[in-house]
């Protein structure tokens, strides 16, 4: 295995000279951030850690947060970032399930944790750390290098396994098809324990480009770090591109050059707008899942005669819609999307049980061997290869003997211009099956009957929803997604 194939590898890869990550007024050159993270591998040995430990990491976003990441690489072990917008309780899970050995967290954070690992804090062990002598450990391209906890609809978040190859690929596809090179500054404006946000440190890398630490409190925020940082490359997701469509940019947008979604189906009103406020800038709409990093990816080319699709295969991803029988799909007919390849994860961290249900021998039909992703989402392809999302299996709601997509009704109720969030959902009845509740959060005057008069206009009688409940704000998860395990939980039973 190469230098260049373990993934805080991607830091000695880079020319040493330029700069690698920004925060605040402080930035580092990559090879002053590959010093420092081999420093501070040595002092994660000297402190205990030994290859294939798990390190987690409860921080804001800083160059000390960065750099205890690759150096827990560097030092052999398995990073485990904790979202620093998670509660104890839940960082206490995460480190509890990982069986990690130690924790590194600010000593504000660290007051009335109850974990088994060693807990150091920036305050007091930051110095012994980053001034230890030099360490790097040997690592292979399948071993495991991070674990990423995400949530599901049920039960208390899991931990995502990713090799040193699968985080390699990943920033490696990105960095083709965004066409990231070493002029680009990308806004790492996501959390770290989010693929997506990680994946913006590492493509960027993988570009040679530098790396914009942000965590922000509104998108006037983001707005300010664009303008001052003169970014080039912007990702997020629908709740927050909707924010962001929403703010005054004056000219602060005018360096954007890419920007990108993924983690939610971005409607086609909300795209239009924001082609329309960065009008040099390409917009990729993404499709992806945690357990297999990123699947699909719409040319911006496309966007006006494709709104609603999410494209075609990412490179090193092979996407294909299966029938229950494992044969593909004709055109224009729906499946379930299997992902094959070397970005698919190594499975779920000590649950086999899950495991076995999502990752299952690659299909006939796949050109990859090994394991794939059973996606339990429904997709067509049309005769031209592009995808198009029809929603999740367990999801769709069933009422009056036909199978609605949430998505449809979520995208009618945003065109409507009424509202600026949507969540639709079945909810139990007897005579019906399920009826269609619709979760909202209002824009301007009238907006129920406007809402209404829109739907009636746009959608069948069996799509239309039977309640409308109103939030001043629709809830999003750590990760900046809509909650719509929350939602259902709390509006739609």
């Amino acid at each position: 295995m190469t230098e260049a194939q373990r993934i805080d590898g991607l830091i000695a890869a880079a020319p040493r000279d330029a700069v690698a990550l920004v925060h605040r007024d402080r930035e580092i050159t990559f090879g002053a951030l590959d010093a420092m993270v081999a420093q501070v591998a040595g002092g994660l040995v000297a402190a205990g850690v030994r290859p294939g430990d798990r390190v987690v990491t409860w921080l804001p976003k800083s160059i000390e947060s960065v750099v205890a990441l690759f150096a827990a690489s560097r030092a052999g072990a398995v990073f485990v970032p904790a979202n620093p917008q998670l509660k104890a309780a839940q960082v206490e899970h995460i480190v509890s399930d990982s069986g990690a050995v130690l924790l590194l967290t600010s000593r504000s954070r660290s007051a009335g944790l109850d974990v088994a690992a060693n807990v150091l804090t920036l305050e007091d062990d930051w110095g012994r750390l980053s001034g230890a002598d030099p360490a790097s450990m040997a690592v292979s391209a399948d071993d495991l290098a991070a674990l990423l906890y995400t949530s599901g609809s049920t039960g208390r978040p899991k931990g995502v396994m990713l090799s040193h190859r699968n985080l390699w690929l990943a920033a490696d596809s990105v960095r083709q098809f965004l066409g990231t090179s070493p002029d680009d500054r990308v806004l790492s404006v996501l959390p770290h324990g989010f693929d997506y946000g990680l994946n913006q440190l590492t493509s960027a890398w993988a570009g040679g480009a530098r790396a914009v630490l942000l965590d922000y409190l509104t998108p006037r925020d983001v707005v300010r770090a664009v303008e001052r940082h003169r970014i080039t490359q912007l990702a997020g997701v629908p709740p927050l591109w909707q924010s962001l469509a929403a703010t005054d940019w004056g000219l602060a947008g005018a360096s954007l050059r890419v920007l990108t979604n993924s983690g939610g189906h971005v409607h086609p009103g909300l795209s239009e707008k924001l082609r329309t406020l960065f009008p040099a800038a390409r917009l990729y709409l993404m499709y992806g899942l945690t357990e297999a990093f990123r699947a699909t990816y719409l040319d911006p080319a496309l966007v006006d005669s494709h709104p609603e699709s999410v494209g075609r295969a990412i490179p090193h991803a092979e996407v294909l819609v299966l029938r229950p029988d494992g044969s593909v799909t004709a055109d224009d007919e729906p499946g379930e999307l299997v992902q094959s390849g070397p970005l698919v994860a190594q499975g779920y961290w000590h649950d086999d049980e899950r495991t076995a249900q999502r990752f299952r021998p690659a299909p006939a039909a796949s050109v990859h061997e090994g394991m794939a992703v059973w996606s339990g989402d429904t997709m067509r392809r049309d005769a031209a290869g592009l995808h198009y999302f029809v929603g999740r299996d367990d999801e769709m709601i069933k009422t009056s003997g036909h199978r609605v997509s949430p998505t449809e009704i979520e995208d009618a109720a945003l065109a409507s211009g009424a509202v600026s969030g949507a969540a639709a959902f079945g909810r139990p009845d007897e005579l019906l099956g399920q009826t269609v509740v619709l979760i909202a959060s209002k824009q301007g005057e009238d907006a129920e009957a406007r809402l209404r008069q829109a739907l009636s206009t746009q959608l069948p009688g069996y799509m239309q929803p039977s309640s409308i409940v109103w939030l001043d704000a629709m809830p999003v998860n750590a990760n900046g997604k809509l909650d719509r395990a929350a939602l259902r939980r709390d509006h739609a039973r």
